[in-house]
């Protein structure tokens, strides 16, 4: 009988499967191979970012070597209250709600566009994605030629139309040269990310809004936009954080002028170091742009993370 219940109980246990321990996660061979990387890494990231954090509290000297001079919060006070300061920054807003705006405009246009061509796709996306392939500093010098009052092609048409003026010396025609410029260079990489969201949307659900009859902004509407809004959000992302940076067009074509009209916080920065190597004020206002990003940046993942896209 005992026999009996002895093996009754190890069939009973031989039939329960057993859980097994969780295992602590161990550094493998991967791991440790590529601990020295991560090191070094970690180490160009963050030692700058750290010499960055005290130049801002302080004056840095080059005469006779490099010397940071404590001076408590003065480049902070003074970032706060240079008026010059804010003035940029309200630049950089409306240059980075322009240059987004309009290239997020035009790129998802030229992408539906193409979607809808049957014939000649690849060789139409091919001559719309040839600025993106060239350097910024080539779209400067570029559009600077272009928009010369001299013999610039883009001038001769402004000319028959009446304008007379220099593109480039007004304030105001000077800012739009700059951001078209950015524009023209930039919406193809817009337009790019949106016709490879187009071709996910399943061609089944438009044809059965196209037989109901919707009109084809309502099938933009509520079937097409709703289906690639995640690639938008991304598309936005990339180029919101490259905005918020951009400095090589406009140093080539107006360095920053005329009268500071397209001083942007980049040009700012650019001057504050390397022409009046004032660095302790210049740290401190590449650390705003870098809390700028960062808050831009979070913004976008938020978004994302609510959609489920970051899991």
């Amino acid at each position: 009988m005992t026999h009996a219940a002895d093996s009754s109980s190890v069939l009973r246990r031989s039939g329960r499967p057993e859980t097994a321990a969780p295992k602590e996660p161990r550094i493998g061979f991967e791991g440790r191979m590529m601990a020295p990387g991560l090191l070094l890494l970690a180490a160009l990231s963050i030692v700058p970012f750290l010499a960055l954090i005290a130049m801002s509290f302080s004056h840095v000297g080059l005469l006779g070597g490099v010397r940071l001079e404590p001076v408590g919060v003065g480049n902070w006070e003074r970032f706060f209250t240079d008026a010059d300061m804010w003035m940029s920054w309200l630049r950089t807003v409306i240059y980075f709600v322009l240059t987004v705006g309009l290239e997020m405009l035009l790129g998802v246009g030229i992408a539906l566009c193409l979607y809808r061509v049957l014939r000649g796709r690849n060789i139409l996306l091919s001559l719309i994605l040839l600025p993106m392939f060239a350097a910024p500093v080539i779209v400067g010098l570029l559009g600077r030629y272009l928009t010369d009052s001299t013999f610039g092609l883009y001038a001769w048409m402004l000319r028959s139309l009446g304008f007379s003026g220099d593109i480039l010396g007004d304030p105001t025609t000077a800012f739009a040269a700059v951001v078209l410029m950015d524009v023209w260079e930039w919406t193809p990489l817009i337009a790019l990310i949106t016709l490879a969201g187009l071709s996910s949307v399943p061609q089944s659900v438009r044809e059965a809004a196209a037989v109901d009859g919707a009109p084809g902004w309502m099938t933009l509407r509520y079937i097409v936009f709703p289906a690639i809004s995640n690639v938008l959000l991304v598309a936005l992302l990339i180029r919101s954080m490259d905005a918020i940076r951009y400095f090589d067009i406009i140093w080539v074509t107006t360095n920053g002028g005329p009268a500071d009209a397209t001083k942007i916080v980049p040009i700012r920065l650019y001057e504050t170091a390397f022409r009046f190597f004032d660095f302790g004020y210049a740290a401190a206002i590449g650390l705003a742009m870098l809390a700028f990003s960062i808050f831009i940046a979070r913004t976008f993942v938020r978004l994302l993370d609510t959609r489920g896209l970051t899991r």
